[in-house]
């Protein structure tokens, strides 16, 4: 993989604002990378709809009435002026409309007189960068209103505006909690096809290490495993919050909506269980990745330990026949002064040679001992398993 390719492969670093120590509690702190804010309106009751742009925050007054259930979706969190409006408008908390702005907030639920808070983590896949990024949700819903902040424009909201546009399903006859409830069920699902994603890799890594393929693997298993991480502390904090809805009655909140929150809390279950099976999967690879490695260097320890065996005593012939004596002298070597003593020794070392393979093999030691130069062939994992995000 070129270089270039690994930059764009590693998660970008995003930045966030934290309040600074020792500010003002409630006061806002806006990223200077934040997008621009823009304000969109759905009015709808049973038998009407109506979408607006909206430019000025107080006509979302004249919006709101008793007899029907008002959207509002907030893109963008640029503008602080924007931003306090929508809280003086709606009545919300200074700390709830502080922790919209500061986007690093664990997904929660936390209740107000007369409205819930909801702050949710709606994940999307880069397949340009082969990369997850996360985005801050937060989601307000009173008896007829639903807000709803988001850090930059696109989401996975549009099967419920088309739900709304043409009366399918039950939300256009049900109240402003419904409405909640299948905000919050869209960025659940949306979850599926990323976890299946990594689903598929892992198998797919399975596959190619059994196939004796093993490449850049670990770094590949290392990288899928932070991603797996990522996607877990993203869902189990909102698990265990829609657990909190469910248990814990609430008057904004009706019966039927608590049931249709308990499937989701099943959905949120589903895939902390299949998150954790994937980094078990992780962990099984890794134990199966290095028991190869380690199977490999023994295999190439024995043929080397095999090989030095061998040639010890065809070295010590060598050795002891090389050495310098004076031949008129008393007590040489008679052996130096044989007429074919230089073929009797060549012979006397491949004798050797032949008798340790002949007894190492008649133990068994050779046995695969073979070592394939095309199981050390590297080939890029990255791009087998990563092209196919």
């Amino acid at each position: 993989m070129s270089t270039k390719q690994r930059k764009h492969h590693r998660r970008l670093p995003r930045i966030r604002v934290h309040s600074a120590p020792g500010s003002i509690p409630g006061e806002l702190t806006v990223n200077e990378y934040a997008s621009d804010t823009s304000v969109e309106v759905i009015k709808y009751n049973r038998g009407e709809i109506e979408e607006h742009g909206i430019k000025r925050v107080p006509k979302i007054s004249k919006l709101l009435s008793s007899d029907s259930v008002t959207w509002v979706n907030v893109n963008g969190l640029g503008n602080v002026k924007t931003l306090k409006e929508l809280g003086e408008v709606f009545h919300l908390h200074r700390l709830a409309i502080e922790d919209v702005a500061n986007v690093h907030q664990r997904p929660k639920v936390e209740e107000y007189e007369d409205h819930l808070f909801v702050v949710l983590k709606m994940i999307s896949l880069d397949r340009k960068l082969r990369q997850l990024d996360s985005e801050q949700v937060s989601l307000f819903f009173g008896k007829n209103y639903v807000l709803t902040f988001q850090e930059h424009e696109g989401d996975c909201f549009e099967p419920v505006r088309e739900r709304l546009r043409h009366a399918k399903g039950r939300v256009r006859e049900m109240g402003a909690d419904y409405l909640a409830y299948a905000l919050i069920d869209s960025v659940v699902d949306a979850y599926y096809p990323i976890v299946d994603v990594y689903g598929e890799r892992m198998e797919r890594l399975d596959e190619l290490l059994s196939a004796g393929h093993p490449g850049n693997f670990m770094g590949v298993l290392h990288n899928t495993r932070g991603d797996l991480m990522f996607l877990r502390r993203a869902i189990r904090p909102l698990r265990d919050e829609l657990m909190r809805l469910v248990r814990d009655s609430h008057p904004l909140i009706a019966d039927e909506t608590i049931i249709h929150l308990r499937d989701c809390y099943d959905h949120g279950y589903q895939l902390i269980d299949l998150l954790d099976n994937y980094r078990e999967m992780c962990s099984d690879l890794r134990d199966y990745y290095l028991s190869i490695v380690n199977n490999r260097m023994n295999e190439v320890m024995k043929v080397l330990t095999i090989t030095g065996t061998i040639f010890i005593p065809l070295g010590f012939i060598a050795g002891l026949y090389g050495m310098n004596f004076n031949q008129e002298l008393p007590g040489n070597m008679p052996e130096l002064n044989l007429p074919y003593g230089y073929v009797y020794a060549l012979t006397m070392m491949a004798v050797i040679a032949l008798g340790l393979l002949y007894f190492v093999w008649s133990k068994g030691w050779l046995s695969n001992a073979e070592t394939k130069v095309g199981d050390f062939d590297l080939i890029d994992l990255v791009e087998v398993t990563e092209s196919e995000l």
